[in-house]
């Protein structure tokens, strides 16, 4: 764990990056018929991503260049055990290039995204949790 200033400055970085792509898929959803679900599970990745990052941050464990949220997650101390079920962050883990990049890939449903932020949500509920109050708070 670290209180150092500068390393809880990136905590609160990572974190607020997080929300503003949380924020990015929840809104998108509201568009309804129009709204580019690819949008909306990539945002949900990239907050997860973002929270993972930030715990690691936090805990000072060094983590590769990756979008790969298993791995992310299996770099976190057991000081910071999360509850994410690991088959859920598979689920979205895939996001991070389909949702960005054309391919072979299936299109995806309004469902899937919708639970794309639920994953998200979970994430940014178990790593807030983790962390002390300080490092989430504007």
């Amino acid at each position: 764990m670290s209180g150092q200033p500068e390393i809880l400055h990136l905590v609160r970085q990572r974190i607020e990056r997080a929300e503003e792509d949380l924020t990015n898929a929840e809104h998108t959803l509201t568009l309804h018929e129009h709204c580019p679900l690819t949008t909306v599970c990539f945002h949900a990745q990239q907050c997860a991503e973002k929270y993972l990052k930030a715990l690691l941050t936090f805990h000072t464990v060094p983590f590769p260049k990756t979008h790969d949220l298993a791995e992310l997650l299996r770099l976190v101390p057991e000081t910071g055990s999360l509850t994410i079920p690991l088959k859920e962050i598979v689920v979205i883990n895939r996001y991070a290039i389909e949702a960005r990049y054309p391919g072979d890939w299936e299109p995806i449903t309004r469902t899937e995204a919708e639970r794309a932020v639920a994953i998200a949500r979970t994430v940014r509920s178990a790593v807030r949790s983790a962390l002390p109050k300080e490092t989430t708070r504007g």
